[in-house]
C-alpha cells in the first residue's frame, strides 16, 4: 500500500468521524431498496388472486410451550412483537451511541437536531389534531410524527456532493433523535392497561440488567439472556413489548475496557503477528482479515459488538420481513375516497408539510436567537430539503398505525396508504429541492 494511502487509511482526524456516517449511510440506502422492493411485492401479491391465502397467511398462530409455559401469537404478532423489538434495540444502541459519542453528545452538538425533531413532531401532530381532534382517529395522532431513516438517507445518498457533509450528520442526528421521540410516544401514549404483577418483573429484570453492566459484566449472552426475560415481562405488563429493546440497549456495556494505551499495544502486538506470519506461503489474505477482525471484536465494546452484529440483521432480514407482513395490504373501494377521509388528510398533510414547515420554522427560531448554530456550509433551502426528507414516516408511522388501531384492520389499510403516498410525495419533493434548488455544495 503507497505511504500516502496508508496515512489516509489511518487519519486519526477524518476516519473516526466520516467512517461511521458514510458506513451507516450505505446500509441504509441498501436497506431501502430491498424495504422497496418488498413492499411493491407486498401490495402487489395482496392485491391479487392470491390475495386470500397471502393475508391469512400472516394470521398463522404459532405457540411456544415449556411445561406450564404457553406463550402463543399470530405470525404478524410474532413479527410485530418480538422482530420489532430487536430493531429498537438497535434503534437503543444508535441512540445510546450518539449521546455518549456522537451527534448527540453535546449541547452544541445536539441542540439543533434535538430542537428540530420536536418541532418535526409537534406540527405533524397539531396538524393531524386539527383533521381528527374529535373523530374516531384521534388516537392516531402519533402516526405521522415519525421519520424513517433508511428512505431518508437512501434519497440523500443520490445527491453525492450536492449534500454537504454536515447535513448528511444534521439529518442522522434528527432522525435518531425523532426515533428516541418516538420511542417516549410509543411507551407513553400507546400503551394498554398495566398488570402491574408483570411491571414489577419486568423492573426487576431491568434492574438485574443495570446491575451487570454496573458489575463490568461483558458476556452478551447474560444480557440476551436476562433481555429475553425483560421483553416477555414487559409484553404481559401491558407495556408493548418493543420498549424492552430500547431498555436492553441502555443496558449493555459501552466503553470499552482498555486504556488508549493498551488499545494500541494490543494493535502493534497483532501487526507484529499478522507480519511474522506473512513468511508463511500458507497464509492468505483471507487469514489475515480474519486476524484484524478478531483483534476489532477484542478491543471493541459489547454495544459496538451487538450494533455491528445486528445492523445486517435488522437491514436485511428484520425490515424486509416487518415490510412484507405490514404492506401487504387489501386497497379496497376508490382510491380517491380512501385518501379523502380525515385519517388520511391528517397523515398526509402532516408528513408533507408538518415535518418540514415544523422542522424549519423551530431552526430558524432556534438559530435567530443564537440557541443553536447553523452547521458549516448547510443553507436554509438544506433544511427545508432535509425537512422534506423528514417526512418519509414508513417504518416507524406503520407501525404507530398498528399500535393505534389494533382490531380495525381497514382503519389500518387506509393509514398504510397514507403512508405510503405521503412518504413518496415527501421523498421526491425533498430531492428536487435538494437537486435542482440548492447551489452544489
Amino acid at each position: 500500500m503507497p505511504q500516502n494511502s496508508v496515512k489516509n487509511f489511518f487519519n486519526p482526524m477524518i476516519r473516526p468521524i466520516t467512517k461511521p456516517i458514510e458506513e451507516f449511510i450505505k446500509l441504509e440506502q441498501s436497506s431501502s431498496i430491498i424495504l422497496m422492493v418488498c413492499t411493491i411485492v407486498s401490495l402487489a401479491v395482496a392485491n391479487s388472486a392470491f390475495s386470500s391465502d397471502y393475508l391469512q397467511f400472516w394470521d398463522t398462530r404459532m405457540s411456544l410451550i415449556i411445561g406450564n409455559f404457553h406463550l402463543e401469537k399470530t405470525l404478524a404478532h410474532f413479527i410485530d412483537d418480538f422482530l420489532m423489538a430487536i430493531f429498537f434495540l438497535l434503534v437503543g444502541l444508535e441512540i445510546k451511541r450518539e449521546v455518549l459519542e456522537g451527534q448527540l453528545s453535546t449541547f452544541k452538538k445536539a441542540i439543533l437536531p434535538l430542537i428540530c425533531a420536536v418541532g418535526g413532531m409537534a406540527f405533524p401532530a397539531m396538524i393531524f389534531t386539527i383533521f381528527n381532534g374529535t373523530t374516531e382517529y384521534s388516537k392516531g395522532w402519533g402516526i405521522p410524527t415519525a421519520t424513517d431513516i433508511a428512505f431518508s438517507m437512501a434519497v440523500i445518498s443520490l445527491l453525492g456532493s450536492r449534500v454537504p457533509l454536515a447535513l448528511k450528520v444534521f439529518l442522522i442526528a434528527l432522525a435518531i433523535a425523532d426515533d428516541l421521540g418516538a420511542v417516549v410516544v410509543i411507551a407513553i401514549f400507546y400503551t394498554s392497561n398495566l398488570d402491574f404483577n408483570y411491571l414489577y418483573a419486568a423492573a426487576a429484570a431491568l434492574i438485574i440488567l443495570v446491575g451487570l453492566n454496573t458489575a463490568g459484566i461483558k458476556s452478551l449472552v447474560i444480557y440476551w439472556i436476562f433481555g429475553a426475560f425483560l421483553w416477555y415481562f414487559t409484553l404481559k405488563s401491558g407495556i408493548h413489548a418493543t420498549i424492552s429493546g430500547v431498555l436492553l440497549a441502555f443496558c449493555i456495556p459501552f466503553r470499552t475496557e482498555y486504556t488508549k494505551k493498551q488499545l494500541l499495544e494490543i494493535i502493534e502486538d497483532g501487526v507484529t503477528v499478522i507480519k511474522t506470519s506473512l513468511s508463511s506461503f500458507e497464509v492468505q489474505p483471507r487469514d489475515i482479515t480474519e486476524e484484524l477482525e478478531a483483534i476489532a471484536n477484542k478491543t471493541s465494546s459489547p454495544s459496538q459488538v451487538l450494533e455491528n452484529q445486528l445492523h445486517g440483521f435488522v437491514a436485511y432480514l428484520v425490515m424486509p420481513i416487518f415490510a412484507l407482513c405490514n404492506t401487504g395490504f387489501l386497497i379496497e373501494g376508490n382510491i380517491t375516497e380512501i385518501l379523502s377521509t380525515p385519517l388520511s388528510w391528517g397523515i398526509m398533510l402532516g408528513l408533507i408539510f408538518g415535518k418540514p414547515l415544523g422542522i424549519f420554522l423551530t431552526a430558524f427560531i432556534a438559530i435567530k436567537f443564537k440557541i443553536a448554530t447553523m452547521p458549516e456550509n448547510v443553507t436554509w433551502t438544506h433544511i427545508l430539503g432535509a425537512g422534506m426528507l423528514a417526512g418519509i414516516g414508513f417504518t416507524m408511522s406503520i407501525f404507530i398505525t398498528l399500535l393505534a388501531f389494533p382490531d380495525q384492520l381497514h382503519v389500518q389499510s387506509a393509514g398504510k396508504f397514507a403512508i405510503l403516498i405521503a412518504s413518496l410525495i415527501s421523498g421526491i419533493l425533498g430531492f428536487i429541492v435538494l437537486r435542482f434548488v440548492v447551489k452544489k455544495a
